[in-house]
């Protein structure tokens, strides 16, 4: 409604004689999404972008209606066809005031993509729709390959004078792959595990011990190993949870 508003005035202002510097229609539109990412974690993809705060012209955006996430699959070259209508199938309709299964941290949006098969590619695009129902420009595209993640370690923790220690054995790979290291996530006891680590260690590392920790604050820990194919890292699945706590003794 702005926009059109603000359209009439334009050719009103045209219409009277006045002169001013018009402002092409593309430009009124959400500015397009630069930072759409996917990581693999498990076997999902995790999908995530930031939401733009401004219009293509640069000026304030107010407000948004949501996101539409699209994917397609990359076909082999005599077969792709990235610009065919029928490439990119809707995949999410994200609603800021209905998340549903999608995290919002900040101003990043994340949803989980696990109707994937291994080997296949796929690539990402979102599209930001205004509080007018107007669409944006497409984001930038990401695309992955479905890889076979490491196993997941078996984690167990100790608790030592200074915090806690946690302890896994070396995690299986898939042939072909490296072992890159381990991603450490840990959480307040009742809250949510984060999307991204606290910590990583290198690949010949079997513990962790966790230094930054609040007295008589009970926190849950899991670990997931990295591994490298080609130029990409997947990590493995979450591994089982453990408790500790730091306990000052007087």
């Amino acid at each position: 409604m702005k926009k059109t508003l603000f359209l009439i005035m334009v050719v009103s202002l045209v219409a009277c004689g006045k002169r001013g510097s018009l402002v092409p229609p593309e430009s009124l539109v959400p500015a397009a999404i630069r930072d759409l990412k996917v990581e693999q974690k498990g076997n999902r993809f995790l999908v995530c972008w930031s939401e733009p705060s401004k219009l293509e012209s640069g000026s304030k955006l107010e407000g948004i209606a949501g996101f539409r996430v699209f994917r397609r699959e990359v076909l082999p070259p005599d077969q792709d066809c990235e610009d065919c209508p029928s490439a990119y199938l809707l995949q999410r309709t994200v609603d800021p005031e209905y998340l549903q299964d999608v995290l919002h941290i900040g101003s990043r949006y994340c949803f989980s993509d696990t109707e994937l098969t291994d080997g296949k590619t796929y690539q990402y695009k979102v599209i930001t729709v205004d509080a007018d129902g107007v669409s944006g420009k497409d984001s930038n595209k990401a695309r992955r390959e479905k890889a076979a993640p490491p196993a997941a370690p078996r984690l167990y923790a100790t608790t030592i004078p200074t915090g806690v220690v946690i302890h896994w054995n070396p995690a299986q790979h898939a042939t072909g792959t490296t072992l890159e290291g381990y991603a450490v996530y840990r959480k307040r006891e009742g809250g949510s595990m984060p999307l991204f680590p606290v910590a990583t260690v290198t690949a010949d590392a079997t513990r962790f011990e966790d230094k930054e920790m609040e007295h008589g604050v009970k926190y849950v820990y899991g670990i997931r190993a990295i591994a490298r194919t080609g130029s990409e890292t997947v990590e493995s699945e979450l591994s089982n949870l453990v408790d500790g706590m730091f306990l000052v003794k007087e």
